[in-house]
């Protein structure tokens, strides 16, 4: 199944943050993790992301689902924090 954002939407598939560096040490637990993604499709008015960008993103900002055991976060292209 595949996602078409409307608008300034990105729809990105969504990735576990690091828990541990190459190095072994472990990260800590922040009361507000990121979201790390890889950007699936874009909408139309969308402008500095492209499919296949690796993207950070609020959690609270991003509207989360799970399809076919798959989990996607759609989200603002105002709401992207930084890409990878």
């Amino acid at each position: 199944m595949t996602l078409k954002p409307l608008a300034d939407r990105v729809v990105a598939t969504k990735e576990q943050p690091l828990e541990k560096t190459k190095s072994g040490i472990l990260l800590g637990d922040a009361k507000e993790k990121p979201a790390y993604a890889v950007v699936e499709s874009v909408g139309p008015d969308v402008k500095s992301i492209k499919k296949g960008d690796k993207i950070i993103v609020k959690d609270y900002s991003a509207t989360e689902l799970k399809i076919d055991n798959k989990d996607y976060l759609i989200v603002k292209e105002e709401d992207i924090l930084a890409t990878l």
